[in-house]
């Protein structure tokens, strides 16, 4: 409570000396939370919530809303390149901001080298998502992302969750098509260990200091995910979803998981009203979401392949991530394979979710 006071009187005294009618600043203050709720996904909704109300009440009902935090610093033309960003794709409901955690600084030296494999772990998530043919792959980060209010208030807003609430909003916003990648400016999170969340980037760095080790994901679970994925054509084909798990020699990773999840049920229900190929896609993709594809990467994990190392399966991936005849770029250790994955990230255009894919 005392820090809380603290910054609100240290920002006011901020406020007051950098008046400029383009860009004023605003502080919202609610000193007493429910203990129930209090955590990281209500302090967003509150703050979005009430960017959403200010930005109706001067007529920008579609404006747009940035999710930052107060540890976390940026480029100089962070704002602008957001600004941007929505300007020239004028369908997009929302977009992930290019974010890199700072790798020396004055912290421990472990605390860098525990952000890095981490780093690398969320970096390899998603580019083994995009090769596995998974079409709303992005990075859900709630310091760098923005949405319009439009597409927030149509979905109902932030979550109260305290951890994870900003991957669970994103999953309502993706799926809506034209979401992006914006790469031309830097959100830089804060390194440090934390206690506060389940899990998370503060979460991984105090674990990493504590046992010495980031596992990842197995690569073998989105090798059998890309499996299914190629076979929805023959699925969309074959019009009866028993006949397609059958008939498919799928992973046993993969059938097991579909069996345990309502798959006949949704596949079905989607292949009964949709009248293209197409159609059936992306309806196919509402279902099996960022959500269903994160616990079939867990079930595989836990199941079938164990954990995977954070640079032994990066590096096992990279290959596949360059076009056929060009070589990859030799790396082996955490930081030289983060640097490869931080190129494919911030320079591959992700066309995955654009408007004309879905």
């Amino acid at each position: 409570m005392a820090q809380n006071r603290k910054t609100l009187a240290d920002f006011s005294a901020w406020v007051e000396n950098r008046i400029e009618p383009r860009f004023q600043s605003h502080v919202v203050h609610f000193p007493e939370l429910p203990q129930k709720h209090a955590g990281v996904g209500l302090a967003r909704k509150i703050g979005m919530d009430e960017a959403v109300r200010r930005l109706a009440d001067v007529g920008r009902s579609n404006g747009i809303v940035a999710c930052f935090d107060a540890d976390c610093t940026c480029d100089p033309d962070y704002l602008a390149a957001i600004e941007s960003c929505f300007q020239e794709h004028a369908n997009a409901p929302g977009c992930s901001v290019y974010f890199e955690h700072p790798l020396d600084g004055p912290l421990d030296a472990e605390v860098y080298r525990a952000v890095a494999t981490y780093e690398l772990h969320l970096r390899y998530y998603v580019q083994a998502l995009r090769y596995s043919g998974f079409p709303h792959a992005y990075h859900t980060v709630g310091s760098s992302m923005a949405v319009r209010a439009g597409a927030y208030r149509k979905q109902g807003g932030m979550n109260r969750r305290k951890a994870g609430e900003d991957f669970y909003f994103l999953q309502k916003i993706i799926p809506l098509g034209g979401f992006r990648d914006l790469t031309t400016t830097r959100v830089i999170p804060s390194p440090r260990p934390s206690r506060r969340v389940p899990f998370g980037t503060g979460k991984a760095v105090r674990d990493y200091l504590e046992c010495k080790t980031c596992p990842t994901y197995p690569l073998e679970a989105f090798l059998d995910l890309k499996q299914l994925f190629a076979a929805l054509s023959d699925l969309y084909r074959s019009k009866d979803s028993n006949t397609f798990l059958i008939q498919n020699s799928l992973p046993r990773s993969v059938s097991e998981f579909l069996k345990g999840s309502d798959f006949v049920v949704a596949a079905d229900e989607i292949l009964r009203n949709t009248a293209s190929e197409r159609a059936f896609l992306k309806r196919f993709f509402h279902w099996f979401n960022g959500f269903q594809a994160m616990k079939f990467i867990h079930f595989a994990r836990d199941h079938f392949y164990g954990p995977g190392t954070a640079e032994a399966d990066p590096a096992s991936l990279l290959p596949q991530l360059f076009p056929v005849g060009a070589s990859a770029p030799r790396a082996q250790t955490v930081k030289e394979l983060l640097a490869v994955y931080r190129m494919l990230d911030r320079e591959s255009e992700w066309p995955g979710n654009r408007p004309d894919t879905d």
